[in-house]
């Protein structure tokens, strides 16, 4: 499958825009219930591996439901291997269609369908990791992090909006440029929040925020985790590598130990992924072998 690029007239990358934002909140048309929701998510996507994630930390494993789609994508979109068993779907497009049959984008992970509306409430994934820390509080299970604490918010969320633009997403202005300037500009962006990240940890802190693991770990490792496997090469942020980092390198080594973290990454399925579906950036198909690093490593 050739993947859809959102690309400026000058070269750059331009993500499209969430379809569904509807929220799950107390005292509206979804409210927050134990076993009324499913989350659908890849393991080779980023936004998606902050909610399953997040899904184990919080203890929801009981609470939220999760289906995991193939790594490999064709024209329909993302397949459920086996078919979905809540809904039936062989592809995520047929929940997308059901919500809304004139829906024309991409069918993008993470999403949620909501089994008593029959019908997709939010694939805007930003919100999605919040919605689990804060509307489904009341089943976090004991000893669960407050990953989202409200004395923390402003700050988790202006370092979280850094993050975004500058690494998140950064890494997909730099592989899916097509042209030199747009390349330039995104790839110097990159390695400019690395930089910052690298400052910050290197007081000694084991987390973003100090002491405790927050939202801000979750959305910054999901890229950390990609990155020497996937963007240093085939997104072309070939400056330095995670592991030229010492600071972020034992840092993303410290998230990948807890079960959390380290369960949810599937480094076959996020190479496979990438290097399968974007033929616009491989065309052979071809799954490089590499990189031999130690994500185990004290």
């Amino acid at each position: 499958m050739k993947l859809e690029r959102e690309t400026s007239a000058d070269g750059r990358f331009v993500r499209q825009p969430n379809r569904f934002t509807a929220r799950i909140e107390e005292g509206g048309e979804h409210p927050p219930e134990p076993g009324r929701y499913q989350i659908y998510a890849s393991y080779a996507c980023p936004w998606a591996q902050r909610a399953l994630i997040v899904r184990e930390l919080l203890g929801l494993q009981e609470v939220v439901g999760v289906t995991i789609v193939d790594p490999i994508r064709d024209e329909r979109g993302w397949r459920v291997p086996g078919g979905d068993p809540v809904t039936g779907a062989e592809f995520l497009s047929e929940l997308y269609l059901a919500s809304d049959p004139g829906y024309r984008g991409r069918y993008t992970v993470p999403c949620v369908w909501d089994r008593t509306a029959e019908r997709l409430v939010t694939n805007d994934y930003p919100q999605i990791t919040l919605t689990l820390e804060t509307a489904f509080a009341p089943w976090h299970a004991e000893g669960a992090p407050d990953l989202y604490p409200e004395p923390l918010r402003e700050r988790i969320d202006a370092l979280n909006d850094a993050v975004f633009h500058g690494l998140n997403n950064g890494v997909y202005k730099a592989g899916f440029a097509t042209s030199q300037e747009a390349y330039d500009e995104a790839v110097t962006g990159v390695f400019a929040t690395l930089g910052m990240l690298e400052e910050r940890l290197s007081d000694g802190r084991p987390y973003l925020h100090g002491e405790a693991l927050t939202e801000s770990d979750v959305r910054t490792y999901t890229t950390l985790a990609r990155f020497d496997a996937v963007y240093h090469s085939h997104f072309k942020c070939a400056i330095r590598r995670l592991v030229d980092h010492p600071a972020l390198w034992a840092y993303a080594r410290r998230l990948y130990a807890i079960p959390a973290f380290r369960d949810t990454t599937d480094f076959d399925h996020i190479k496979r992924h990438y290097y399968v579906t974007q033929t616009n950036i491989n065309p052979t198909g071809i799954v490089p072998q590499g990189p031999d690093i130690d994500w185990t490593a004290p």
